[in-house]
């Protein structure tokens, strides 16, 4: 896997380069702002980009934007973005239409080596990995006609461990149940969200959308 860092505290650059690398990760490219990571991207085209939201010049939202250019000139390259604090809006800006290839984490789960590499991992492969916690303020809003309402608890538990980006092994696995349990739980959630059968990956990202936008 090849991956392209933006962070401008040193520091932390350093150390992701680092943990990477020790994992097999190939860092091809490391940049300190926004425009910088545009270049390195471009120009390397990994499989993965790793910034932060807030960057130089203004540290507003100038990685969020260019990890929306991003997806858009490179539709190949999984974008995994870092914040300081849980911030609903940008997580949601940053999944646009698709959940696939995307993932956005807090800051402090970098200090979960291997949690951080498997978000890392399950990104570059087309996946998501967002943020539990971003994931609960989310669940925390929804609009007053709640697509969700008729979940049961634990649908809802399913649905809210797939937005986490997990696969129906990993949540059986978390659950205590049989992966069978959870694939019959999914099939549930599809057809009381209206997702018509087509193919499970699209349905699954569906999913995952309704969830978090059920504000």
């Amino acid at each position: 896997m090849r991956a392209v860092i933006a962070e401008d505290s040193v520091l932390l650059r350093a150390g992701l380069v680092r943990l990477l690398t020790d994992a097999g990760v190939e860092v091809v490219g490391q940049a300190g702002d926004a425009d910088d990571l545009m270049r390195k991207t471009r120009a390397h085209k990994p499989d993965v980009v790793i910034t932060d939201i807030r960057m130089p010049p203004g540290q507003s939202d100038e990685g969020l934007r260019a990890a929306h250019t991003i997806r858009s000139e490179l539709p190949g390259t999984a974008v995994l973005v870092l914040s300081q604090y849980v911030e609903e809006g940008y997580a949601m800006d940053l999944l646009g239409e698709s959940a696939e290839g995307v993932g956005y984490l807090l800051k402090d789960r970098i200090s979960d080596v291997d949690r951080f590499l498997d978000a890392v991992h399950r990104v570059a492969g087309g996946g998501s990995a967002l943020d539990p916690e971003v994931v609960s303020h989310m669940v925390g809003r929804r609009r007053r006609e709640d697509p969700l309402a008729d979940l049961t608890p634990r649908e809802r538990q399913v649905l809210e461990l797939m937005a986490e980006g997990r696969t129906n092994s990993a949540i059986a696995e978390l659950l205590v149940v049989t992966e069978r349990a959870v694939e019959k739980h999914v099939t549930n959630i599809f057809a009381k969200l209206g997702l018509t059968a087509t193919n499970d990956d699209h349905r699954r990202v569906l999913a995952v959308l309704t969830y978090l936008n059920a504000r």
